[in-house]
């Protein structure tokens, strides 16, 4: 027995039909969501960049006009509020449509109790309000020519829109990443600088109480005792000359420790021998003083600027310091050389390990002092061994430096 199925025509009716055909399907909107998407935002563009120029064209006319007057900077300051809050609507705006996250800016920094005058001119110089008003006044021309092109597509180029809208949201997406991205970036490079300064100064701080401290226990105490020594030699002289020579003696001999102590203290300060013959030397005598065989290798064009030379300096020398004391080291070696605009620093001993910079320790200040000067400290010292610890400081030219490849070695 033979039977026929039934075609369902557009109506929704069964009826009967040849074969199995099949009626086409209605026709249907193609483009996927973010198409239609981009297309919203696009024509959305006149509307919003109208208001948002318009907006902004009278405030900042008003405000600039008036700045002459006591009202015309409280107005630009409430008009750069006003344009946050438009950066905040273009932000949300993009990230709806756009699928373009840019992170909200933080509020503006105002300081506890501070005044009127400082609330507002902290408010003027808000860069976040600045940008703002920028996008707002640029976007117009291109929201002109966006809604145009996105319109005309619509009628006479709807299979290459897509193409179309993609390409003009690139451009959206750069605006909007380019002007309404916060200012934290710079707000936290700011606060590592004002954070580096303090931790300079602690350390100057502490090296002037250091020295003051070294000066006052040794070589003040010693001169003290001297003139003591010679004013009771001077006494002593026609009353008991064998005495008065034997205590001139001593005095002599506490002249030389004295001399010595200064020039102890002297080379804590900064050693002569870095600044008349550079780190090359100066690391191959800080070597021998090594209670553990040390092979130093520095390859420098040039000698960098003094401050950054003694940075370097004491830091392999606090390293040095750190491994005759603590690594049970057989050997160690410390290489310099430059890398483009760095200088770097590695030290490596074949020790125990488990050095740290946690708790406080002298490599905890090396990291401090190293941030300082916008510098890196890492270390690597597994337990067992071994240790490798790597120091990066910025590169300054040294005025007048003689160029020349320095490479010492030592024992």
């Amino acid at each position: 027995m033979t039977s026929s199925s039934p075609v369902h025509g557009p109506d929704g009716g069964g009826s009967r039909g040849r074969g199995d055909e099949r009626l086409p399907r209605p026709p249907a909107f193609a483009f996927p969501a973010q198409t239609w998407k981009e297309i919203a935002y696009l024509l959305a563009n006149l509307p919003v960049g109208i208001v948002c120029f318009v907006l902004t064209l009278v405030w900042l006319a008003v405000g600039l006009g008036l700045s002459v007057t006591v009202v015309g900077l409280p107005l630009l300051a409430l008009g750069l509020r006003f344009s946050r809050l438009l950066g905040r609507f273009e932000r949300n705006r993009a990230r709806a449509l756009l699928s373009v996250h840019v992170d909200e800016p933080s509020p503006l920094p105002y300081r506890p109790g501070s005044g009127f005058l400082s609330r507002l001119w902290t408010s003027l110089r808000d860069p976040v309000g600045w940008r703002a008003t920028l996008y707002a006044l640029i976007r117009l021309p291109w929201a002109v020519v966006t809604f145009a092109l996105t319109l005309t597509s619509l009628f006479v180029a709807w299979p290459v829109l897509p193409w179309i809208a993609r390409g003009l949201t690139h451009a959206d997406r750069a605006m909007v990443r380019g002007l309404l991205f916060p200012s934290d970036e710079l707000e936290r490079r700011i606060a590592e600088l004002e954070s580096d300064r303090g931790t300079v100064v602690d350390t100057a701080a502490a090296d002037l109480r250091r020295i003051e401290r070294d000066l006052h226990d040794g070589a003040q105490a010693r001169l003290v005792a001297l003139a003591m020594g010679l004013g009771l030699a001077k006494e002593k002289l026609e009353e008991d000359p064998e005495a008065a020579a034997k205590m001139v003696d001593e005095a002599h001999g506490e002249v030389k420790l004295a001399l010595q102590e200064l020039r102890d203290l002297a080379r804590g300060i900064h050693p002569a021998i870095l600044t008349d013959r550079g780190l090359g030397p100066a690391l191959s005598a800080l070597s021998a003083r090594c209670t553990v065989p040390v092979t130093v290798t520095v390859e420098l064009p040039e000698r960098p600027a003094p401050a950054i030379e003694g940075i370097a300096y004491f830091t392999v020398s606090e390293l040095l310091q750190n491994i005759s004391k603590h690594s049970g080291a057989r050997t160690a070696e410390v290489d310099l050389w430059r890398t483009e605009d760095r200088l770097l620093i590695q030290v490596r001993d074949d020790g125990h390990g488990g050095a740290t910079t946690d708790g406080g320790t002298g490599l905890a200040g090396l990291t401090e002092r190293l941030g300082s000067v916008d510098g890196l400290f890492a270390v690597d010292s597994p337990p067992g061994g071994p240790t490798s610890v790597t120091a990066e400081l910025p590169w300054r030219h040294r005025t007048g430096s003689a160029a020349g490849t320095a490479v010492a070695h030592s024992r």
